[in-house]
C-alpha cells in the first residue's frame, strides 16, 4: 500500500543508522522502524468499561484527576494471572458463589471447601456481613468475563478465612486461627483489612510465624472518625499495620484526585504506601449477581480496599517472580510507587501503588563507542514489548529525549547517537516512556 517497502537489516547495520542513511538520501518519502504492536489487555467487564472502577484507570471521570490510579491497563499488558499464588482474605468471609468471584475461589483439595470459619471451626466461611466480599472483588474479581467488575488480578486463588462476625467484629483468637489455617494450607499472601488499637503478643508471634514461612501480610492502617478523620498512627497505632515485622505491608488510602483518602490514617514510618480507597464499587454478598456502589453505600471507602489492591499486586508479583523472597517482592512494590505531594511525609514511600512499574523489569543501558569514533552505539535491554525512552544530558541536570522505541520480543533495541560531537561530554540514561 502506497509503495511501502519492508526491509531486513543487512549485516553490520542498525535500525537507527539505516534509517538515517535513507532519510539523508532524499530518495524516500519517509523511513521508520517496523514498530511492534501487541494486544491491549483491556477487560470487557462493564463496570470497568464505563469508568466506574476509576482506581484501575482514572481518566478524570466524575471529577477525578487523570492518572490518579494504579496504572492497571499498562500492567495487564505485562500480566493478568495471579492464579498460582494463594491469597487468604481474613475478613467476614466471601460469597463464594458470586458470579464474579466463584471461578477465582480456592478449593480445599481435602474437603472441597473454600476456606475456614473461625467462629464455627468449619469450612463454611460464608459472608454474613458483606465486607469480605467487597474486599475480594477489588482484589480478585474475575477479569474479562463480561460481568460486573474486574479485580486487580483477573485470575486468582482466594481463600476465605472468616475472622469477623456478622457485625464486622472479631478477636485476636479468631484472627490467629485464620492466620494458622492460611499458613498451613499454603497461602503466600494474607489480606488483613481490619485493625485494632491494642497490641497483642499472640498476634505478633503469629505474624512472625508467617514471616518465617515467607508469607506477606498486607494490612489496612485503619480508618479515622468524623472528629479525627486523619489520625497519625505514630501517635494512635493501629494493628496489625503497626507491628514492626518486615513481612507486613501497611497501606493508607488515596482519593480519585490523589489526596489522602477519606478518613485515612497516615504514618511517616509506620505506613508503607498508599493505594486508592475512596468511592469504590465491588461485588455484593447479598446475591450472586449483585454489586454494590459507593453512591449506595457510604461505607465503600477506606483503607480496606487499598489493602486489597496491594494484595492483588502481591499475587501478580509472586506469579511473575516465583523464585523471589517476600523481602524482594515487597521491595519491588515499594520502589515502584508514584510520588504524590499529598503523601509526602505521610508514609515511608510518599507514594501511591503503581502496578505497572512493579511488574516491569528494570531497564539496562549499555554504551559503546561507534565505529567512527564519534557516534555512540547504545544497547537497551528490559522486558519484551516495552516502550522505553533514551535521554541524553551534558551535565546530569538537563535531560532531553533523543530516541523512543518499543523493545523486541527479546526485550532489547539498539540506537546509534549520530548527533554526538567529538570531544563533547554527553551522558545517557533510559527510562520507561509514560
Amino acid at each position: 500500500m502506497g509503495g511501502v517497502q519492508v526491509l531486513r537489516l543487512p549485516k553490520g547495520e542498525t535500525v537507527a543508522s539505516l534509517i538515517a542513511k535513507y532519510r539523508a538520501s532524499g530518495l524516500v518519502e519517509f523511513a521508520e522502524p517496523d514498530y511492534f504492536v501487541h494486544a491491549c489487555a483491556a477487560p470487557n467487564d462493564p463496570l470497568y468499561l464505563d469508568g466506574t472502577e476509576w482506581w484501575l484507570n482514572n481518566t478524570g471521570q466524575n471529577g477525578g484527576t487523570p492518572g490518579a490510579d494504579i496504572k492497571a491497563p499498562q500492567a495487564w499488558d505485562v500480566l493478568t494471572d495471579g492464579g498460582k499464588v494463594l491469597v487468604a482474605v481474613l475478613d467476614s468471609g466471601i460469597r463464594a458463589t458470586h458470579e464474579d468471584l466463584a471461578d477465582n475461589m480456592w478449593v480445599n483439595p481435602v474437603d472441597g471447601g473454600h476456606g475456614f470459619n473461625a467462629f464455627t471451626g468449619t469450612n463454611d466461611p460464608n459472608d454474613d456481613f458483606g465486607h469480605g466480599t467487597w474486599v475480594a472483588g477489588v482484589l480478585g474479581a474475575v477479569g474479562n468475563n463480561g460481568k460486573g467488575i474486574t479485580g486487580v488480578a483477573w485470575t486468582a486463588q482466594m481463600m476465605a478465612c472468616k475472622c469477623l462476625d456478622n457485625a464486622g467484629n472479631g478477636s485476636d483468637s479468631t484472627v490467629i486461627a485464620c492466620m494458622d489455617y492460611a499458613r498451613t494450607n499454603g497461602a503466600r499472601v494474607i489480606n488483613a483489612s481490619f485493625s485494632a488499637t491494642n497490641t497483642s503478643a499472640a498476634v505478633s508471634n503469629a505474624i512472625v510465624a508467617l514471616r518465617d514461612d515467607g508469607i506477606i501480610l498486607v494490612a489496612a492502617c485503619g480508618n479515622g472518625t468524623f472528629f479525627n478523620p486523619h489520625p497519625d498512627v505514630e501517635i494512635l497505632p493501629e494493628y496489625p499495620a503497626c507491628y514492626p515485622m518486615d513481612n507486613i505491608i501497611s497501606v493508607l488510602s488515596t482519593s480519585p484526585d490523589d489526596q489522602l483518602g477519606l478518613r485515612s490514617p497516615y504514618g511517616a514510618s509506620s505506613v508503607d504506601l498508599g493505594a486508592p480507597g475512596n468511592q469504590m464499587s465491588s461485588t455484593s454478598a447479598s446475591a450472586d449477581n449483585k454489586y454494590v456502589f459507593s453512591f449506595e453505600n457510604a461505607g465503600l471507602s477506606g483503607t480496606s480496599f487499598s489493602a486489597a489492591m496491594v494484595s492483588g499486586a502481591c499475587a501478580l508479583m509472586m506469579a511473575k517472580y516465583p523464585d523471589e523472597t517476600y523481602q524482594q517482592i515487597i521491595a519491588r512494590i515499594l520502589k515502584a510507587t508514584d510520588p504524590i505531594p499529598a503523601l509526602a511525609g505521610k508514609c515511608v514511600t510518599g507514594g501511591r501503588l503503581n502496578l505497572y512499574k512493579a511488574l516491569s523489569p528494570p531497564i539496562d543501558l549499555a554504551v559503546a563507542p561507534g565505529v567512527d569514533g564519534v557516534s555512540f552505539q547504545l544497547h537497551l535491554s528490559s522486558g519484551a514489548n516495552r516502550t522505553c525512552m533514551i535521554e541524553s544530558s551534558p551535565d546530569f541536570v538537563t535531560w532531553m529525549p533523543i530516541f523512543t522505541n518499543i523493545t523486541a520480543a527479546d526485550g532489547t533495541f539498539d540506537f546509534v547517537d549520530t548527533n554526538a560531537v567529538a570531544g563533547s561530554q554527553r551522558f545517557y540514561r533510559a527510562v520507561s516512556a509514560p
